[in-house]
């Protein structure tokens, strides 16, 4: 029975394998793509970074200004994520089939996660554009309503997971609702939903690098312009820049969720 169990998996992983290879296929022969042209040009493109994308002393010169769109960055993408925390935090405690109020609130708390979470980006990014324009205010609406939509639904999963027992025995004992929320719900779910939040802080730093490139803000703004002035040399700074912060973020990030996990 085994056997024929792990003959039927390997089966349905060729099946797929094939169906992908197929696919790959078709859209080389409909795009025209030159597989051969497609490899040359890529050690074309690596031995010209190799020679051109560095640093050099000129573009040393512009590291203060490089640091100062950093941190823009990163406070937007941290104010973003905390203050979509706290209305995450709520939407998630109406939502959760835990601690719902009643099923109409909980449908349109997920129904309004799910519509936010689903759009992109930079479909929030075009769309604010219209109204802010190129601003950081525009960066940080994107992100806002992003990050809200994702967080709501990480904390509305969070609180059916972690907190059912301790929920159930204070029910059991007739405490009421803000005691529920208070005493089992929030104590339960906090470390797992930090958990989560550090994550989107991570995601965002990351996401509003190239979201600055749209709404001309941040360190993205910097590469952009240096990038088409075809200043190449601070172009990798700013690339070396946000390499090092990404990894010092995530350094940070995995050490917190160490000790509250």
């Amino acid at each position: 029975m085994q056997a024929d169990f792990f003959a039927q998996k390997r089966k349905n992983s060729l099946f797929f394998f094939a169906v992908l290879l197929v696919v790959t296929l078709i859209s080389v022969l409909l795009t025209e793509y030159d597989v051969a042209k497609g490899l040359t040009s890529g050690f074309k493109a690596l031995g010209w970074a190799v020679t051109n994308f560095y640093p050099n002393e000129n573009s040393l010169s512009k590291l203060p200004n490089v640091l100062n769109k950093l941190k823009e960055t990163i406070l937007m993408s941290v104010a973003a994520t905390t203050s979509a925390a706290v209305f995450a935090s709520l939407f998630a405690l109406w939502g959760s089939q835990t601690t719902k109020v009643n099923q109409f609130l909980s449908t349109l708390s997920r129904g309004v996660a799910s519509l936010f979470r689903n759009i992109p980006l930079v479909a929030w990014a075009m769309v604010l554009l219209f109204s802010f324009g190129q601003s950081s205010l525009t960066g940080y609406f994107a992100l806002f309503f992003a990050t809200f939509g994702f967080l709501t639904r990480a904390f509305i999963e969070t609180i059916d997971e972690v907190s059912n027992s301790s929920v159930e025995a204070l029910r059991a004992t007739g405490a009421s609702y803000f005691q529920i929320v208070f005493q089992a719900v929030l104590p339960s779910s906090i470390p797992q939903m930090l958990s989560w939040v550090l994550f989107m802080v991570e995601t965002n730093i990351r996401d509003a690098t190239l979201l600055g490139i749209l709404t001309g803000s941040g360190i993205g703004f910097s590469f952009n312009l240096y990038y088409k002035s075809m200043n190449y040399h601070a172009a990798s700074l700013v690339v070396i820049v946000i390499v090092l912060t990404v990894f010092f973020i995530e350094y940070v990030s995995n050490h917190i969720r160490r000790v509250i996990l």
